[in-house]
């Protein structure tokens, strides 16, 4: 039975899907959404709040300062919260109103920047902004996800051997890059350990993460507009870029069988199945794709009929029953 006494002590670590009869693919997926915060930035947040902690970076009237398109602020302002210190989240259009309302109701104050940046997206915009921050006041402190190395230390000590444990015989590894604090802290586990296991990002179309040219994306998530500096491709063996269209199929496609997903999971399992499909047809790998979160916080935009037809037009998804039973 477990007794916590803050939320960040709560998380599951050993719950798996089977999505052969889903998808068609021999492919399991690791559930990350199980916790307080609902993601698996939940590691993240609470391993980088504990090294500047540790550092003597945060004191009295510190105010922890981060940009995050949702689940990352949220982890912060629960984890925050729990200590007493305030917090605020540099964000911008795209992170769904249910994530800002969920850090606004945890203490944090939240900025949506409203400038894009050459690469068509905010990320550029929303770290100037905290650095300007930074720069006007002492008291901020700024734990940037983007290079901070608690940001893949925590999946190194916590997911990848969660993975390893309940998956000895492990074959291919998809993690999907955002910040790549996941894809890193996993790649570098397994990679240390010779373990035999082909490390796959799954990556947005439009984002600059591994050298792709810049466009437009709508789903936060997955990808960037300024290439992070936790990436070091030598620790991965391979790259699939997902459109955001087939992003959204795959949530809707996972929805139907009563798996409510977000996008972040709908790229990965789109492109861990295309890319099973190309190099193992016909074969059954052991092969294990990470579910940073669920669908609730995704349900005024991808799961939204009038936003899906405004940002993507008229789309094939997948059929739902319909009428009542009797």
């Amino acid at each position: 039975m477990p007794v916590i006494k803050a939320p960040q002590e709560f998380n599951v670590e050993d719950l798996f899907i089977d999505l052969r009869t889903v998808t068609g693919a021999p492919l399991y997926l690791k559930c990350e959404g199980f916790n307080f915060a609902g993601s698996v930035k939940l590691k993240a947040a609470t391993e980088m709040v504990a090294a500047a902690e540790r550092d003597g970076l945060v004191g009295p009237g510190s105010v922890l300062v981060e940009s995050s398109s949702g689940n990352l602020g949220i982890a912060l302002a629960m984890v925050a919260a729990d200590k007493g210190l305030r917090f605020l989240c540099v964000t911008d259009p795209r992170c769904n109103t249910a994530s800002r309302r969920l850090m606004r109701s945890l203490g944090a104050e939240v900025v949506v920047v409203q400038t894009q940046d050459v690469n068509g997206g905010y990320l550029e915009s929303r770290i100037r902004h905290v650095r300007d921050l930074c720069a006007s006041d002492s008291r901020y402190v700024w734990l940037n996800q983007y290079a901070n190395p608690g940001n893949w230390q925590a999946h190194y000590r916590h997911t990848a051997p969660a993975i390893a444990r309940n998956f000895p015989g492990l074959e291919v590894l998809f993690v999907g890059a955002g910040t790549t604090g996941t894809l890193m802290g996993c790649a570098r586990y397994f990679k240390e350990r010779r373990a035999p296991v082909t490390i796959v990002a799954v990556d947005a179309v439009g984002s600059v993460t591994f050298g792709g040219v810049p466009e437009r994306r709508m789903v936060p998530g997955l990808g960037t507009s300024v290439r992070p500096g936790l990436v070091d491709e030598s620790w991965v063996d391979d790259v699939v870029h997902v459109p955001e269209p087939d992003t959204i199929r795959a949530c809707h496609g996972l929805a139907a069988r009563g798996f409510l997903f977000g996008g972040s999971t709908g790229t990965v399992v789109s492109g861990a199945t295309r890319w099973l499909e190309e190099k193992y047809p016909g074969e059954e790998p052991v092969a294990l794709a990470v579910a940073p979160d669920l669908g609730e916080r995704y349900l005024d935009s991808i799961y939204e009929e009038g936003w899906l037809r405004e940002h993507f037009g008229p789309l094939d998804l997948p059929d739902r029953p319909h009428g009542s039973a009797h």
